[in-house]
């Protein structure tokens, strides 16, 4: 198959959606397909990566992020999608991405890829707690009306998770279907524990090798709660001495090291490049604490249940739909009260056995192989579906 990609975040200088869409155009090489992405650049033109094809589409910068293009001129997407004659067009956003797709006359399978939930994010995370996630989605009907008149023009709605898929079905969003999304199962693993390390994050805590270490690895950004975190771990840890760090970096860096000060037990670490030391961390730990209720995918947690580790999640997102009784707690989204006790509970519970529920909730989480293979899988059948 040739799979053509609209893809109007992918940028040289981006995160996730950069990561992901080399991991396709690696996978797809590897697989047979020809992958190739349609994104918005600061010069037209074509270069090949990772196996496959990047068609550059000339557009002005992005006013508030340098880093990336605006996706603005939908004649050129639809002049190269004609030259590319594709069997399936994604759709990777659900702006202009979505709509160049959508609006596209040729005779290719479509698939909306929805990879991230807008209401989720900000508004769920802003409001959700003063008036109910209910009320929030009822505010916000006209957005799911606008998904609804989107999707109902690609042949299927490709989500990372069944709990997702069923949840756009509820907002009638066109066929989703789950495609979840996987880990590289070999980094992360409990054989990776490292006592000097543990003993190293602890001292950088101000406590001894022997207290319990929690970890954190996030984005500095509102979705992710680090402010609600912060409060749950003052109160926890005036119950007891328990070590927390924190991996990560972003917008809201300068606000969360200001509220950290002075919390006895709490080490910002920032953001690291090496996965090898998270990978170790996280096998090195006690348990892991986690405050998004937005994502569609808990990547950072399936890497922690893969450690061995057990988690404190929100009661909501992709995150909760990767808890489990024998390896998790849960608590109401955005309590702190509620996170400092799902702590304390996790910490008195038998290390043993959580590790063990851990690592056998791991068994059911794939890797970005198991991803791409069933994604491809499916384009398979769409392709054929819209052929008969």
């Amino acid at each position: 198959m040739k799979i053509v990609d609209v893809a109007e975040f992918y940028a040289d200088e981006g995160g996730g959606v950069k990561t992901y869409i080399n991991q396709k155009l690696k996978a797809g090489a590897e697989a047979g397909h020809e992958i190739v992405i349609i994104a918005p650049g600061l010069e037209s033109g074509e270069e090949a990566r990772h196996g496959g094809r990047i068609v550059w589409i000339k557009g002005p910068p992005m006013p508030f992020d340098p880093r990336y293009t605006v996706l603005w001129n939908e004649k050129a997407v639809h002049r190269a999608l004609d030259a590319e004659r594709p069997d399936v067009v994604e759709g990777s956003s659900p702006w202009t991405g979505g709509w160049f797709a959508a609006r596209w006359k040729g005779q290719a399978a479509k698939s909306f890829i929805f990879h991230q939930d807008p209401v989720a994010v900000y508004p769920q995370t802003f409001l959700g707690d003063r008036i109910g996630a209910d009320r929030v989605d009822r505010m916000f009907g006209w957005y799911w009306a606008y998904l609804r008149r989107l999707s109902r023009r690609f042949d299927a709605t490709v989500v990372s998770g069944q709990w997702l898929a069923d949840k756009l079905d509820r907002f009638g969003v066109h066929r989703p279907q789950a495609v979840p999304f996987g880990i590289d199962k070999g980094r992360f693993s409990p054989d990776h524990f490292d006592g000097e390390l543990r003993a190293r994050l602890l001292a950088q805590c101000g406590l001894p090798a022997d207290a319990p270490l929690v970890i954190t690895i996030s984005r500095f950004h509102p979705e992710k709660r680090l402010s609600t975190l912060i409060r749950a771990f003052q109160r926890a840890s005036a119950q007891r001495p328990i070590g927390w760090v924190i991996f990560g970096d972003g917008p809201l860096r300068d606000r969360i090291s200001k509220q950290a000060e002075g919390v006895p037990g709490l080490f910002i670490a920032g953001f690291t490049k090496d996965r090898e030391e998270l990978a170790r961390a996280l096998a090195s730990a006690d348990a892991m604490l986690h405050g998004s209720a937005a994502e569609t995918y808990g990547l950072v947690v399936a890497e922690a249940l893969c450690a061995g580790l057990p988690i404190v999640v929100p009661d909501v997102g992709g995150a909760a739909d990767l808890a489990g009784p024998d390896h998790a707690e849960v608590y109401p989204t955005g309590d702190a009260d509620a996170a400092a006790a799902a702590l304390l509970r996790v910490l008195d519970r038998d290390r043993g056995a959580l590790r063990a529920g851990a690592l056998k909730a791991a068994e059911g989480i794939g890797t970005m192989a198991d991803h791409f293979d069933n994604l491809f899988d499916f384009y398979g059948r769409l392709v054929e579906e819209r052929r008969s």
